[in-house]
């Protein structure tokens, strides 16, 4: 199951948004995997009811960076500038 870590909330909660089940967790920060940053993409497993992070998924996040960065690219490319005058 995949999770992606969606914003920090209070300095010290990570908020991760679950893609299957459309929930969001809400954990301690200090329980991320080191190298986390928003946009992580993480591997998470139920166990008991609760979602547990087993790894940071490289390659998804890596691919969705990627993704998001094209998309910028082509929105610059696209920007004719302001429809105003400068003075």
């Amino acid at each position: 199951m995949k999770g992606i870590l969606d914003r920090f909330e209070d300095t010290n909660k990570a908020v991760i948004l679950m893609e299957e089940t459309k929930e969001e967790v809400v954990i301690p920060a200090e329980l991320l995997p080191e190298g986390s940053s928003e946009n992580t993409y993480f591997n998470m497993e139920k166990i008991n009811d609760e979602y547990q992070i087993v790894s940071i998924d490289e390659a998804t996040t890596q691919k969705e960076a990627e993704k998001s960065s094209d998309l910028m690219a082509k929105l610059r490319a696209k920007n004719k500038g302001s429809k105003f005058k400068k003075k």
